[in-house]
C-alpha cells in the first residue's frame, strides 16, 4: 500500500468522467488499498480514484464512527439505481476542496449497483450518512463536485478562491486565509 497525492481544485481532471473497470484485478486490489490508505491519512470517509489522478470508476468510503472499528468498503463501477424523492441535508467537505464544507440537499435513500473486489456485482440500500457519502463518492466518477450543488455565486466564489491559491503555489508564495 502506499499514500498518493490528492489533486485539488482547480486541477481539470476533476471535471473527467471515469472510466469503467473491465476487470476486477490484483491492479484494481492494489489501487483500492492505496485509495483506503490515502482517504484515512487524510483524514476523510470517502475517495474516488480520480481524486489521485486516476480516471478509472472505482470508490472507497469508511462511515464508521470514531469510537466504532474501520468499516471500509470497496466499489469498482459504482451507479445509483434509485433514489428516494425525499432529500436530506448534510454539511459535504471534500478532499479535492479541502477546507471548505457546505450544506447540501440529496436524495435521503439510495441503492447502489457496484462490483466488489472479487469483480461480484452487488447492490447496497443506503440511508444517512452513507448515501451522502455514497452519492458524492459517485459524482466524483463522473466529473461532479459538490460545490456544483451550490449556487452560482458560492460556487463561483469557491472557484475563485482555489484558482488564486494555485496561482500563488505557482508563483512559490503561500495562499492568505480568509
Amino acid at each position: 500500500m502506499a499514500l498518493r497525492p490528492i489533486i485539488c481544485l482547480p486541477d481539470p481532471r476533476l471535471r473527467l468522467p471515469s472510466e469503467t473497470v473491465e476487470v476486477v484485478d490484483a491492479s484494481i486490489h492494489a489501487l483500492m488499498d492505496d485509495m483506503l490508505e490515502t482517504m484515512y491519512e487524510a483524514p476523510g470517509i470517502g475517495l474516488a480514484a480520480i481524486q489521485i489522478a486516476v480516471p478509472k470508476r472505482v470508490i472507497v468510503l469508511d462511515v464508521a464512527k470514531n469510537d466504532d472499528p474501520p468499516a471500509p468498503m470497496c466499489m469498482v463501477n459504482p451507479e445509483v439505481i434509485w433514489s428516494s424523492p425525499e432529500k436530506s441535508t448534510y454539511e459535504e467537505g471534500c478532499l479535492s476542496i479541502p477546507d471548505y464544507h457546505e450544506e447540501v440537499a440529496r436524495p435521503s435513500r439510495v441503492k447502489v449497483a457496484y462490483l466488489d473486489r472479487n469483480g461480484v456485482r452487488q447492490e447496497i440500500e443506503a440511508d444517512g450518512l452513507l448515501a451522502t457519502c455514497l452519492q458524492h463518492e459517485i459524482d466524483h466518477t463522473n466529473g461532479v463536485l459538490f460545490v456544483d450543488y451550490l449556487s452560482r455565486l458560492k460556487r463561483e466564489r469557491v472557484m475563485k478562491k482555489f484558482q488564486k491559491a494555485a496561482r500563488l503555489r505557482e508563483l512559490g508564495g503561500e495562499p492568505e486565509e480568509e
